[in-house]
């Protein structure tokens, strides 16, 4: 059985919170029941050593009588919940409390131990020599009694030992007894806190488990699969993401389309006038005093071809790598003007005029002048196709803080709002027929908007059909005369 990677975090969560639950409950309460007992055996030690001091002493020096001493034992047994022994100086057992706990109570300590010492204070835990069948807790007090020298002085005379044993089992059921209360209760929340985070899991796979379907439907380039995931979380962050995706994908799959037809057609056309020119020449269809001018048409169709070809080339460089740009300083006027000369015969030949309006004062820029004198060639390129003969083309430069504006605008056919979002796509002929101009690739306005990204700059389009297109697009003026205008 397969596990998702939510139901493998949470069984590591679990195991690795028990364990440390479990090695925490076994610490504390080692360290909880080693405390308690070091504090039971200090206040043993107190007690032992204050009816030594006492009672014991009482006795040794006649006030008490062995009975009398045993009662008080007895009676002490009761408070402390434990059981006395007084032991002289030699070992023997004198006194001791009543108790149905000793299996057999020795008549001197020494036949437990011969090396037991009456005359130190320690304590022992344990059975006490196998006398109990409970766990003890057993505390050794000596009993000194004051003696004079025939100086004067006083002495400490050892006169045995006063032992007092204690089980340790209460205090092992007062650290059950803190378990149950402490760690108990917490262990349940556990539980159930992981209870919960287990529902919770399988809620967060589920949505997981349809992306990871819908994914996979994308894979195989079904684009067409919906997610159905509205929550208002990361995943559904990640869902809209997915299908944004996918929306890309799908338009990207029909631009594959498209491009396909697009140049299939681009190239058939040519390559079938081309091929029909020629094999007509070959066969006698056309006439030897007439091939020449057949033979232009085949070289105006090669040239389309070519220039398809370049078209392409530049726009995949473009997209690929970005255009490669050498800024340098030059004055726009200039560029402008050799590349209005350019179109001169074909505006003799079409009666269009290209007027060029400057209303700045600094009109040095600095960008690529080479990819520049394209862009503006494509505009008006452009703007000659669409206009019809006796109109006119205007070129106007602006300025406005540290920007150049150049504006492109004709008097042609202009375009719809649908058609201007359309412009700046590869192979997008605003001609639907195709049949006004034939030297049209659809790739000039693509390439002009990257070019005009690559510097960081804009370019934009405002077109009213039947009155005209306008093209502007901005360049940064060289900065020293940003400055001196300052």
């Amino acid at each position: 059985m397969q596990h998702s990677i939510l139901d493998r975090i949470y069984l590591s969560f679990l195991l690795i919170l028990l364990a440390s639950f479990t090695v925490l409950i076994i610490y504390t309460s080692r360290a909880t029941r080693t405390s308690m007992m070091s504090e039971k055996s200090e206040t043993l030690m107190n007690e032992a050593k204050l009816i030594a001091s006492q009672t014991v002493a009482g006795y040794l020096t006649g006030i008490y009588t062995e009975e009398e001493l045993t009662d008080y034992f007895n009676y002490y047994s009761i408070g402390l919940n434990a059981d006395i022994w007084y032991t002289d100086k030699d070992g023997n057992i004198i006194a001791y409390s009543k108790s149905d706990k000793y299996k057999r109570l020795p008549a001197s300590i020494y036949s437990l131990d011969p090396e037991y010492r009456l005359d130190s204070s320690f304590t022992t835990f344990g059975k006490f020599y196998d006398i109990y069948s409970d766990n003890m807790i057993s505390i050794n007090v000596p009993v000194h009694l004051a003696s004079f020298t025939e100086t004067g002085d006083a002495e400490q005379e050892n006169t045995g030992a006063l032992i007092i044993h204690t089980s340790s089992e209460q205090i092992n059921n007062l650290v059950k007894n803190i378990f149950g209360i402490i760690y108990l209760p917490c262990l349940i929340i556990i539980i159930i806190a992981f209870a919960f985070l287990g529902t919770i899991s399988r809620k967060v796979i589920q949505p997981v488990k349809r992306l990871s379907a819908v994914a996979h439907e994308y894979s195989k380039g079904n684009f067409d699969v919906k997610t159905d995931i509205e929550s208002k979380d990361e995943l559904g962050t990640l869902a809209q993401s997915m299908e944004s995706m996918a929306s890309d994908l799908s338009r990207l799959e029909e631009y594959r389309r498209d491009f396909i037809s697009n140049i299939s057609h681009d190239f058939r056309s040519p390559l079938t006038s081309i091929k029909g020119y020629i094999e007509a020449m070959l066969d006698g269809t056309i006439p030897e005093d007439m091939q020449g001018r057949y033979l232009n048409i085949v070289l105006n169709e090669t040239k389309r071809l070519t220039k398809l070809t370049s078209g392409l080339l530049d726009m995949n460089n473009l997209e690929t790598y970005g255009p490669y740009l050498k800024l340098s300083d030059f004055d726009i006027i200039d560029v402008i003007k050799s590349t209005i000369n350019t179109f001169e015969i074909k505006c003799i030949d079409k009666n269009i005029a290209i007027y060029m309006n400057n209303h700045a004062i600094n009109t040095v820029v600095t960008a690529d002048k080479t990819k520049i004198q394209q862009v503006i060639y494509n505009l008006i390129d452009n703007a000659i196709k669409f206009t019809p003969s006796g109109k006119k083309i205007f070129v106007t430069i602006k300025e406005k803080n540290e920007k150049i504006f150049v504006s492109v605008k004709d008097e042609g056919i202009g375009m719809d709002d649908e058609t201007q979002k359309q412009i700046w796509t590869r192979f997008f002929k605003g001609d639907p027929s195709r049949g006004k101009d034939k030297q049209g690739t659809g790739l000039g306005l693509a390439i002009t908007k990257e070019i005009i990204k690559a510097h960081n700059e804009n370019i934009d389009v405002v077109s009213t059909e039947s009155a005209g297109s306008e093209f502007t697009f901005s360049l940064t003026k060289k900065q020293e005369a940003a400055k001196e205008e300052g």
